[in-house]
């Protein structure tokens, strides 16, 4: 069965492309050399030379004329022209009956007649087909579709055209046989004239077919290599269409020679013509004769009967078969009848390709037209010519390339392409080339030949004479399609294509050498061979390699040259050839053994290379012909002859029997002295015995020994030298050899000048590879070494990674030499190895150590190779120091502040992730949310407008106490707490056991409390305790200070401590408490005594120290006294005595002060004029405050004993009181004598002037003053203690007035009325007083009793309106609330524990007088003015006074409804 072609070809795949760079191109063996192991392997390969090469083109074109062959593409496909000689033979074979061959038609595709009989014959032939039903089974096989009853078709075809055709190559009896006829009757109708190209049609016409196949090979000519036309076959020329057995033209209309001899005598024409088949002579009208044999038959005794005779000629049976079983002629091509020049080629070239694709040339694709190309060769409908200007030789009109000597002049520019080796005219005959050595030129071999091209011009499956390279350059024009199979699968090729087309191989054996038959690739490679292709486009080379089969065909118009040469690898090729030719018969193109031995005639001057090769090759002769020789000599060959078979011609010495060229040897006989036979075939010469042989023979074995010695002295050298080179190049690893030694065999092989050969060349290269790993590994030590003084730490430039130098180790242990410094580097790769594994077991661990994270990182970096662990040991070593870092601060929780956890956080963001990283930083983020959380709480807590309470706060600190961090705002609110609680302490232990607190202590313990942002609950009170103080030294201020006086109320309340005109104020100290020792207290100064009341513990240690005070205060001012009265008294000194504040001498009118006795100018004493008459009259330095009736002062003491605090002012004041208790008591017990009673006179008195001794000045006295040494000590004593009280008595009035009276009569009598008057208006400002019992009526003066309601109203608008005029100097009015009920009981309960002092004054106050007048309570007071201002009082437990408008409540909810204030109200919240 025949293999269906696929419908579209498929291109195969492309073969190597090659760019060599001009130092590669220099050298054309070289390089394909080099690239050998790569092409050889497609069998083609493509080569596109530097930019810039580009010789010119030298063929002259004028000259250039050439007939072209012609090539019919549908015969070149070997399947398709199997088919195409099947049809010939079918329609031969009824031409010869007479009948004309149509070609059927079923189901409207032309019926495959050649198809149709191979597998009727392959399923058992027509009998076993029709027996066993198998016709719908071939319909199917053939490709028509089941069901349409095609099998009975194909049957009635097969048996009307194809069943007599299978009879006759049978063998058959025609005679007996019944066989159908192809006349035109009605049962051919349905039958349509096939239209078949002229290659398949037979015409009835007086030339045969046959006659057309001889036609057309006739007036073929054979170039010679002088172009003559011969017989024989040009033997040094390609083999293109060679006919295998020339076969003489028998004409058909003749005949040849009768087929019976000739009986003996005459007999008479109408007995000649008679029929062979019934014997008779009768009808003779119905007799035909045979135009081939003139034999008879009857029309109606031939089988089938003929109705009419036939038109043309006609052949009997016996010559049908004689005709049909003549052998075939060979294929070839065709000479065109048409000489051409390169231009007219090119035009017809051009217009065929753009007619047949309809386009402009240039514009066709390539795999278009491949694909058409591969169409056309296979099928038999359309017959497409196209001519190619083949084989045409270089000698006759000059190469492509420029050649010395040559017609065409190059440019200077230009002269290299003369010599160069890619010139096809210089290739063949290098040095390198064994063609050198081939004397003839063999045009094709050593020879370019010329191809012109046109579209479909192909060149088919051959291989290279001599299995030889070959090399084809395109000039110019459009591409050339290669396609090639590698030299191993040429067996493979030849096989596959004699299975698919055995009928060609048949009668042609070497078919494949005659460049006539090609096969679509796309079968081949469906049979396993494997084929490549390429296109060669213009300035491109194509190498095929020995033994590759290649094939082709032209894209359109070009102009290409070939040439074949041979190297070296070549030799063992071309002996096989010469093998393979012997077995097919085939013609040699040169001798091989003529080239060996002209070869070895030159081994002193061959490459060493060349040499070896030809040495080997020439040993395979010897052998071979040696054992020739003795095979001969076995025959009985005893006659020999030397021949010089250099002079003969090819011809004359080719092998009868396999057309070998003989050169060493042959045998010819004396019977046929024109022939000779090579030593294989001694027994197709002839028919004589041996023994009348002759060998003839070119050298005598022992002749060929010099030969063979000369090119074994010249390779021996150079193979042992290749020998050692190539063991120590294949050596195994323990016995290598040192790099030393290397060189040396470079050294010997420059010193004996061995050719640059592949293995010398790869010695080199080993050898540079040695040198350049010792190099880089002597570097890398070195770089070691040096890395441990690097600085940076940074990667070095010239690092390997371990994979580099795990790769490099390998080299040098894989090199073919040993290297001194391969066990240094492989001890770093064993370190480098174990680094790698400690990393691995380190870095498992879930977060190693630091420290042993930086030996290892220290260890690794001094390796000197990129390790990929660095980097992770790096990162895993920030990782374990920022871990570490952050258990060292857990573990230190007073460090651990949010800004370090923010910090590590932020430290540890930029870490590369990693479990126990992401653990840690998540438990670190967590305590910063917890830690701000609280941090902010507590701040908040410190900061909030209304603090909180104690427990509240302890609350949060115990819940903050288990955070392990340093959080300031929770410490602060811790010591705050802590504060609170000592500040509680404190405060209960002030005034724990019915203590009175002092001020100082007090003032302290507020001012503390202040500064703590918590809510205390005594606080509120003691401030309101403070603020009552506060409110009392304001009351008694405004009572006893002068107006803008410049003393403070504890400097008028205390005794003097320094008396005398130049005394200068104490400046008032801190009012806090210093504890110390006890130590003696100096008073010498207002601020000792404050300090000394403000440390002394009871009232007391107080009064103790007054009383000391007061008694300095009495001895001062005696001594004061005595001073300033001694200067009105005569003295014996001149001058003049200074007095008054001016300290100017006295005149004019003066006034003296009764207490320290001192004179002062009328003029310097602002206000004289309202001094009243019988009053004592005090300087303005003696006079230091208002002297409030007892009567206010009372009050004072009694609200301060309410208060519970002791302060030096209220000391001060009861001593004041106890000193003006005790002075009362003193009064009382002088002598009612010594007190005289009596009313007052007022009478204007003069004063008598007086004038001091060594003054000229004259002053007088406006007031009186009693004399001092008219009164007693005891007076004295109580007038100036009765004068230095700071509360004005009406005792201390009776005494001034009795001893005013007494010692200044007159004068007292003048001014009894005027004292009287102040007096009287003294005591109606005073609150009512009750006078203890004995001193009832001592003073003369009635006392005038009043209800008590007026009183208390007197007493309260008069406290009123002096705290209001003392305080704001405006009108401001706290509102009236109704008291607590408490307040009574309270008040009782005061009075009760007040002391006992003051059980000596009975004193009355009401209710209204227990208001705290103060300022205003709230903690951010707007301070409001204007005409009345409104207060609201708390009705909480603090009962502070607040504006109305600093807390926010109206006049209308002040009066109706009940007032809390803060403080209260959160205290209420947290009890």
């Amino acid at each position: 069965m025949t293999h269906s072609r696929p419908n579209e070809f498929i291109p195969p795949p492309e073969c190597p492309v090659f760019e060599p760079s001009w130092e590669e191109f220099a050298d054309p063996f070289g390089f394909i050399n080099k690239i050998r192991p790569i092409a050889e392997n497609t069998g083609i390969c493509k080569i596109r030379p530097p930019p810039g090469w580009q010789p010119p083109f030298a063929c002259d074109v004028d000259r250039l004329h050439f007939t072209p062959r012609i090539q019919r593409l549908n015969e070149l496909e070997a399947q398709t022209r199997v088919k195409l000689n099947f049809l010939d033979q079918i329609a031969k074979f009824w031409e010869l009956q007479g009948c004309t061959l149509k070609i059927p038609h079923v189901e409207r595709k032309t019926l495959d007649l050649y198809v149709l009989y191979k597998l009727v014959k392959e399923e058992g032939g027509f009998d076993g087909v029709c027996k066993e039903r198998r016709w719908t089974q071939i319909a199917l096989k053939m490709g028509f579709a089941p069901g349409k009853a095609v099998g009975s078709h194909l049957r009635a075809h097969y048996e009307r055209i194809l069943y007599p055709y299978y009879l006759f190559q049978a063998g058959a009896n025609l005679m007996n046989s019944q066989k159908p006829t192809l006349t035109n009757d009605t049962k051919d109708k349905e039958y349509k004239p096939h239209d078949l190209p002229q290659r398949q049609s037979v015409q009835p016409a007086e030339t045969c077919s046959i006659a057309r196949r001889a036609k057309r090979t006739k007036g073929r000519c054979f170039k010679s290599e002088l172009g003559e036309v011969c017989e024989k076959p040009n033997l040094r020329r390609r083999m293109g269409s060679y006919v295998a057995e020339p076969v003489k033209k028998i004409p058909m209309q003749v005949k040849e020679e009768p087929i019976e001899q000739q009986v003996e005598g005459e007999k008479s024409k109408v007995e000649q013509y008679i029929c062979l088949v019934c014997g008779g002579g009768d009808d003779e009208d119905r007799l035909l004769l045979c135009d081939g044999c003139d034999d008879s038959y009857h029309t109606f005794c031939l089988i089938p009967p003929l109705h009419d005779v036939p038109k043309g000629d006609w052949r009997c049976p016996k010559c049908l078969a004689q005709e049909c079983g003549k052998p075939p002629v060979a294929f070839g091509f065709e000479q065109a009848s048409r000489d051409y020049t390169l231009r007219t080629f090119g035009d017809m070239a051009d217009s065929f390709k753009s007619d047949y694709f309809n386009m402009p040339v240039h514009m066709v694709p390539t795999e278009l037209v491949e694909k058409e190309f591969w169409r056309l060769v296979s099928t038999i409908e359309e017959d497409v010519t196209v001519e190619y200007g083949a084989d045409i030789a270089s000698k006759d009109f000059g190469s492509g390339f420029p050649v010395k000597n040559g017609t065409f002049k190059v440019s200077p520019v230009e002269e290299d392409y003369l010599s160069n080796g890619w010139n096809l005219n210089n290739m063949p005959v290098l040095d390198a080339s064994v063609l050198t050595h081939v004397t003839a030129d063999i045009c094709g071999m050593k020879l370019p030949w010329l191809y012109v091209g046109m579209c479909f011009s192909s060149f088919c499956w051959h291989i290279e004479d001599h299995w030889s390279y070959s090399i084809n350059y395109l000039h110019w024009g459009e591409p050339k399609t290669w396609y090639g199979a590698p030299g191993y699968a040429a067996e493979q090729l030849e096989n596959v294509m004699k299975s698919l087309a055995p009928e060609l191989f048949e009668s042609q054996p070497d078919l494949l050498h005659q460049l006539v038959t090609i096969m679509n690739p796309n079968v081949l490679m469906e049979h396993g061979v494997p084929i490549y292709r390429t296109n060669q486009c213009a300035g491109e080379f194509v190498i095929t390699f020995p033994r590759a089969y290649h094939s082709g065909f032209n894209q359109g118009f070009n102009f290409a040259e070939a040439v074949n040469f041979c190297t070296a690898d070549w030799m063992p090729l071309g002996r096989q050839c010469i093998q393979h030719y012997r077995s097919l018969n085939r013609y040699c193109v040169f001798s091989h053994d003529e080239m060996t031995c002209n070869i070895a005639s030159k081994a002193d001057s061959l490459e060493l290379e060349l040499a070896s090769t030809v040495q080997k090759d020439m040993c395979a002769m010897i052998l071979e012909e040696k054992m020739l020789r003795e095979k001969v000599y076995k025959l009985g060959v005893w006659h020999s002859q030397q021949v010089d078979y250099d002079l003969l011609p090819d011809e004359e010495r080719q092998c009868a029997k396999c057309r070998t060229t003989c050169y060493l040897s042959a045998i010819t006989c004396p019977c046929i002295p024109d022939q000779l036979v090579c030593l294989y075939h001694i027994e197709d010469l002839c028919s004589c015995p041996a023994r009348s042989y002759t060998l003839n023979y070119k050298y005598t074995l022992a002749e060929l020994k010099p030969l063979f010695q000369a090119l074994t002295a010249r390779a021996e050298s150079y193979e042992d030298w290749a020998s050692k080179v190539n063991k120590i190049l294949k050596a195994d690893q323990d016995n290598k050899s040192d790099l030393e030694e290397l060189h040396s065999l470079v050294v010997e092989a420059e010193k004996k000048s061995y050719p640059e050969t592949d293995l010398l060349s790869h010695l080199r290269q080993v050898i540079q590879n040695a040198d350049r790993c010792t190099s880089m590994a002597q570097q890398l030590l070195n770089g070691k070494r040096q890395t441990r003084y690097r600085s940076g730490g940074g990667k070095s430039q010239n690092q390997l990674t371990v994979e580099e130098l795990m790769s490099f180790v390998n080299q040098l242990y894989d090199l073919p030499c040993t290297i001194r410094q391969a066990p240094f580097l492989k001890a770093l790769l064993n370190r480098v190895e174990q680094f790698q594994q400690q990393s691995s077991d380190l870095l498992a661990e879930d977060m190693p150590g630091s420290s042993a994270l930086q030996s290892l990182l220290d260890e690794g970096a001094g390796l000197d190779v990129e390790l990929p662990q660095l980097v992770v040991l790096r990162q895993r070593l920030e990782q374990a120091r920022w871990v570490e870092a952050v258990k060292e601060a857990s573990d230190q929780p007073a460090d651990l502040s949010l800004d370090c956890m923010r910090r590590l956080i932020d430290q540890g963001v930029g870490l590369t992730p990693h479990a126990c990283v992401e653990r840690t930083m998540a438990r670190l983020q967590e305590l910063l949310t917890v830690c701000e959380h609280w941090e902010e709480k507590a701040h908040n807590m410190l900061t909030a407008r209304f603090v909180f309470n104690i427990e509240t706060l302890e609350a949060a600190i115990q819940e903050v106490d288990s955070i392990p961090a340093y959080l300031p705002s929770c410490l602060q609110l811790k010591d705050c707490v802590n504060g609170a609680r000592e500040w509680i302490m404190e405060a209960d232990a002030l005034q724990a056991g019915g203590r009175i607190p002092g001020l100082a202590a007090l003032s302290e313990l507020v001012s503390r409390a202040r500064s703590i942002p918590v809510m205390l609950e005594p606080l509120s009170r003691l401030e309101s305790l403070i603020s009552e103080v506060q409110a009392w030294k304001e009351s008694a201020a405004k009572t006893f200070l002068l107006r803008n006086s410049s003393h403070s109320l504890l400097e008028v309340l205390c005794p003097r401590c320094e008396t005398g005109p130049q005394k200068s104020k104490s400046k008032k100290a801190k009012d806090v408490s210093v504890p110390c020792k006890k130590v003696e207290v100096k008073l010498d100064s207002l601020f000792d005594v404050e300090k000394a009341l403000s440390t002394s513990k009871d009232t007391v240690s107080a009064m103790a120290t007054l009383s000391e005070v007061h008694q300095k205060e009495l001895e001062s001012l005696s001594m004061l006294r005595t001073s300033n009265e001694s200067k009105f008294q005569s003295s014996p000194s001149c001058l003049a005595p200074t007095v008054c504040l001016c300290h100017t001498v006295p005149a004019g009118p003066m006034l003296q002060c009764e207490l320290c006795r001192d004179a002062y100018h009328s003029g310097c004493v602002p206000g004289f004029k309202d001094i009243q008459t019988g009053l004592p009259w005090l300087c303005p330095l003696c006079k230091r405050s208002e002297k409030p009736p007892l009567d206010k002062v009372l009050p004072l003491l009694a609200s301060l004993q309410r208060i519970r605090v002791r302060l030096p002012e209220g000391d001060a004041l009861r001593y004041v009181i106890e000193r003006t208790v005790r002075w009362q008591h003193k009064v009382q017990l002088v002598s009612p004598t010594q007190h005289p009673n009596g009313k007052a006179r007022h009478i204007p008195g003069t004063a008598s002037s007086q004038t001091l001794v060594g003054s000229n000045s004259c002053f007088y006295m406006l007031q009186p003053c009693i004399p001092l040494n008219e009164l007693g000590t005891e007076l004295e004593e109580l007038l100036v203690e009765g004068l230095l009280m700071q509360v004005t008595l009406p005792e201390l009035q009776q005494l001034y007035s009795s001893l005013l009276n007494r010692f200044s009569p007159s004068q007292h009598s003048l001014q009894s009325s005027v004292h009287d008057h102040q007096y009287h208006i003294a005591q109606d400002r005073s609150p009512p007083h009750r006078s203890p019992p004995h001193s009832k009526g001592q003073d003369g003066i009635p006392e005038t009793k009043k209800e008590p309601e007026r009183l208390e109203k007197n007493s309260k608008r008069r406290l009123e309106k002096e705290n209001m005029e003392g305080q704001h100097r405006d009108k401001i009015k706290k509102p009236k609330k109704k008291k607590p009920k408490l307040s009574k009981e309270r008040r009782r309960e005061e009075k009760r524990t007040t002391s006992p002092s003051n059980s000596l004054s009975d004193l009355s106050y009401s209710d209204d007088s227990e208001e705290d007048w103060s300022v205003c309570s709230a903690k951010q007071c707007q301070q409001p003015e204007g005409n009345e201002v409104n207060w609201v009082q708390c009705d909480g437990s603090c009962n502070q006074w607040f504006h109305q408008i600093c807390v926010g409540v109206s006049a209308e909810q002040a009066e109706n409804e009940d007032y809390i204030c803060v403080s209260c109200a959160k205290n209420d919240l947290t009890k």
